[in-house]
């Protein structure tokens, strides 16, 4: 089992409210044979619970050899069995291509570890970036504004059609290029992330990922994703409609989903390892005032 040890001390207390607490010959177990006041203090306040705690004053303190008795003070948080986060945004990186003719992102310094020096103690520096980049980049989310004029940006969608969303992985046969009504008549989409699974991800970056024969989803589709009460949906395709010179420049999955304030999170990626269900999706952006569209973290929670 090791070696174990306890700290045997008194402690003061005051609290930033007003009172005081006293204690003596206080035992807590402790994870080595040595312990800071500090650490033993903060290690006091978090067993009992303590709030508005303004200071704590250790004395007599000695360390002893002696089981644990499974105090708090020493417990660790342990990982859920079997709890993963798939990552399933793409990396931004500086020129990167964002779409076919616009611009990539450029990243620079804006205050170099260098030149901070000049502005603080001596051994202190910083590094402050900058980026320059149109809001559709990377893997990004889509709100109403980005379709409708006056329609709530990204300051006024609510988290709870971004964050923590239950999910649903709908798994499109390899050559399909048209998500229709049909093919998501199988899946219970209310109040979820609808996930489309193209493949079409492992283009990223190339120009075919741009081609015309990109995957998309039908207007006919996105109106049912609506009628069903589809909190969210994303795609792992350059576009959730069909950008092929055919389509006319029509943009009926945005027009539909955005109307019925359905975020939509394009260019995702790694929705392979997703299970179809038992999982918690999240994409949230900044609150940037104005904005239609901006990158996001995008990623799922899977449960065991």
């Amino acid at each position: 089992m090791g070696e174990q040890w306890r700290a045997q001390f008194d402690a003061e207390v005051s609290f930033a409210n007003g009172g005081g607490l006293r204690t003596e010959g206080f035992r807590l177990d402790i994870p080595g044979q040595d312990i800071s006041d500090e650490d033993l203090a903060a290690l006091f306040v978090r067993h009992l619970g303590l709030l508005m705690v303004a200071e704590v004053r250790i004395s007599a303190k000695s360390i002893i050899e002696e089981p644990h008795k499974g105090g708090r003070g020493v417990a660790v948080d342990q990982p859920v069995p079997g709890r993963r986060l798939v990552e399933l945004s793409h990396v931004i990186s500086d020129g990167m291509t964002a779409l076919p003719g616009w611009p990539g992102p450029r990243i620079t310094d804006w205050l170099t570890f260098a030149a901070s020096r000049e502005r603080y103690a001596a051994g202190t520096e910083f590094h402050v970036a900058r980026i320059d980049l149109i809001a559709n980049t990377g893997t990004y989310v889509d709100t109403p504004a980005h379709r409708w004029a006056g329609r709530d940006d990204l300051t006024g969608v609510p988290l709870d059609r971004l964050a923590d969303l239950p999910g649903v992985v709908v798994r499109v046969p390899a050559g399909t290029r048209a998500v229709d009504r049909l093919m998501l008549a199988p899946y219970e989409v209310s109040g979820r992330a609808v996930l489309l699974h193209t493949g079409w991800d492992v283009h990223f970056g190339t120009e075919r990922y741009g081609a015309p024969e990109a995957p998309y989803l039908t207007g006919d589709a996105a109106q049912a994703l609506a009628d069903a009460g589809a909190a969210l949906v994303g795609i792992d395709s350059i576009n959730i409609d069909d950008m092929s010179p055919a389509a006319g420049g029509l943009r009926p999955a945005h027009s539909t989903l955005l109307a019925a304030d359905i975020p939509i999170v394009e260019h995702l990626t790694g929705l392979d390892a997703l299970p179809p269900t038992g999982f918690r999706f999240t994409a949230a952006p900044p609150m940037v005032a104005g904005m239609g569209t901006f990158p996001v973290r995008a990623f799922a929670v899977v449960n065991p």
